[in-house]
């Protein structure tokens, strides 16, 4: 049912939604003046009928675009059966979405939950529960060593080895058992590394930090470091996974294999919640009954739209168009260096633009780029962050480069 705002002394339909989101839910976002009522493709259309090319793709929830029409499809035929049985039973979708994942990551289980956060909560509590059973670490004194510039979440945990201020502040106390080392500094990963260790987590490549890619060697050797110290490496693919880069995970384009991957985002195809943890037998099989759950973590709807979404991931297609058209958008995004912009950064559609001291701030710059029918977001003030969905067209993606170009250039 759609609401129908009142026109009266309103200067149109999104001030009427803006004014009740201020009045009404809690300011946690700084959402652009723009409200979205429908969706398709690559394209978002407003309440008063302004189209508007995405840039965002929710931050890579998207990956497939909105309303694709196989994942749609998935997710009707699944509501006209059943939504919801609870972990309680077995449902008909289940095994199979289990299987299928596994076998396109190329691991041997799944523990399905349903946010980005989720799976990195249940990640952390599968590597602590390894190292007391499998590595003999003592009781209650497990530690993981994370990098700084972080996003895995915002739970209080989480957020308790953040070296973000906004995402600590006034959050505190915080959870111990973490050492966090700077972004792409091997050397200070192998030098918090202690019997104590029971994993590495790292995002191969920094999505909230501006889509920051460490150096080549970075990840390589944090599978050395962790196969000779007895850890486990934790690879955050949430935002960088699932075709984002131009392969199916990030952590391909170093050659490494993970011993636990947190998906989630474009898991649930932009349609619903859907996260994952995926590893190995000797990781995952650590859980036994009622010692970690979620009430709909792999619920019959879920799992329906995720097999959707693995049947997308098995061609290729979407991992073959990132890499084409990411080369395309890092080519003419990198004509703007030394002119408006200061470095861009990235792996296939996926782009952090550094904006030059002398241009816009990035809230300036998003608010300039929907002006002109382009949507993204900043992060940390100074860097645009670009996701268009894999679906974008070369035509479309040109249209979003141009009116980039016209914001940033000097």
């Amino acid at each position: 049912m759609t609401v129908a705002p009142p026109h009266v002394g309103a200067s149109s339909n999104a001030d009427w939604y803006r004014r009740l989101d201020d009045q009404y839910s809690a300011h946690n976002y700084h959402p652009l003046p723009v409200v979205i009522a429908e969706a398709s493709g690559a394209w978002m259309t407003d309440v008063d009928g302004r189209r508007y090319l995405d840039f965002l793709a929710g931050y890579s929830a998207l990956n497939f675009g909105h309303r694709n029409p196989d994942l749609v499809a998935a997710a009707t035929e699944q509501l006209g059966r059943v939504t919801l049985t609870s972990r309680a039973f077995h449902h008909d979708q289940f095994g199979p979405f289990c299987r299928e994942l596994a076998e396109l990551t190329g691991t041997d289980r799944v523990l399905p939950m349903n946010s980005g956060a989720e799976a990195v909560e249940s990640a952390i509590k599968l590597a602590r529960k390894w190292a007391y059973r499998v590595k003999g670490v003592p009781e209650d004194r497990a530690e993981i060593v994370v990098a700084g510039s972080n996003f895995h979440g915002r739970t209080t945990t989480i957020v308790s080895f953040s070296t973000d201020p906004v995402a600590r502040a006034d959050f505190g106390p915080f959870t111990p058992g973490f050492v966090v080392t700077p972004y792409g500094d091997a050397d200070a990963v192998e030098a918090a590394i202690t019997d104590r260790t029971a994993a590495v987590l790292v995002e191969p490549i920094q999505g909230e930090a501006g889509v920051v890619v460490p150096p080549a060697d970075y990840l390589p050797r944090l599978r050395a470091l962790c196969d000779e110290r007895g850890a486990l490496l934790i690879a955050d693919e949430i935002q960088s996974g699932l075709a984002r880069t131009g392969e199916l995970l990030a952590s391909e384009h170093d050659g490494i294999r993970a011993d636990l991957y947190t998906l989630g985002k474009a898991l649930g195809g932009g349609i619903l919640p859907v996260s994952a943890v995926v590893g190995s037998d000797e990781v995952l099989g650590v859980l036994r009954p009622g010692e970690h759950g979620s009430t709909f973590g792999g619920n019959p709807l879920a799992c329906a739209v995720g097999r959707a979404v693995v049947r997308l991931l098995r061609t290729g297609e979407f991992q073959e168009r990132s890499r084409e058209l990411g080369a395309h958008l890092h080519s003419r995004l990198g004509e703007l260096v030394g002119n408006g912009v200061t470095e861009v950064r990235g792996r296939g559609l996926w782009a952090g633009v550094e904006i030059a001291p002398d241009g816009p701030d990035g809230r300036r710059a998003s608010e300039a780029l929907a002006e002109r029918g382009v949507l993204c977001k900043e992060t940390h003030d100074t860097t645009l962050r670009l996701a268009p969905p894999l679906t974008i067209t070369r035509d479309e993606l040109d249209t979003g480069i141009d009116a980039i170009v016209d914001v940033l250039r000097r």
